[in-house]
């Protein structure tokens, strides 16, 4: 006979880890064949809606440490698909920006993340992916009031 709790719906929380494990695992596959890492295609993916960001905003926006970021930042300007200016206000902050050729190569990763969105969103009509889209968002802002109220730091 099934419990009451083998009949309870699945949490939330455990289908977007479910999700989120599917999409990195999907995804780390998808830009190693462009010659980046999960990590740094987020960093140039934040760059490129947000271009002139420091490494520590850089880190803040694509949920990693500001010292995994810095080897990061590092690695993507070694490759030459971002440079870095001083900031005019302060030398001592460091602006990043996309080359040419960091844009070429976060479109043809992109070209691909569309198709893999796509596969994932297929079974769902266009009202229901905006209803999602719209749902996360508020999700993923309401955790990060509840992570500034929780965090010391």
């Amino acid at each position: 006979m099934e419990s009451e709790t083998e009949r309870a719906p699945a949490r939330i929380t455990y289908l977007v880890k479910q999700v989120e494990r599917g999409v990195r695992s999907v995804l780390d596959q998808t830009v190693r064949d462009f010659g980046l890492t999960t990590p740094q295609y987020a960093a140039l993916s934040v760059l490129a809606r947000r271009s002139g960001l420091s490494s520590a905003q850089l880190a803040r926006r694509a949920f990693v440490t500001p010292q995994a970021m810095n080897q990061i930042v590092a690695q993507l300007e070694a490759a030459e698909l971002i440079t870095r200016e001083p900031d005019p206000a302060n030398w001592r902050i460091l602006r990043a920006s996309l080359t040419r050729e960091g844009e070429r190569r976060l479109a043809a990763c992109e070209a691909e993340v569309d198709q893999i969105e796509g596969r994932m969103l297929n079974a769902l009509d266009p009202e229901a992916v905006e209803l999602l889209r719209g749902s996360l968002q508020a999700c993923a802002l309401a955790l990060r009031g509840l992570a500034e109220s929780v965090d010391p730091a």
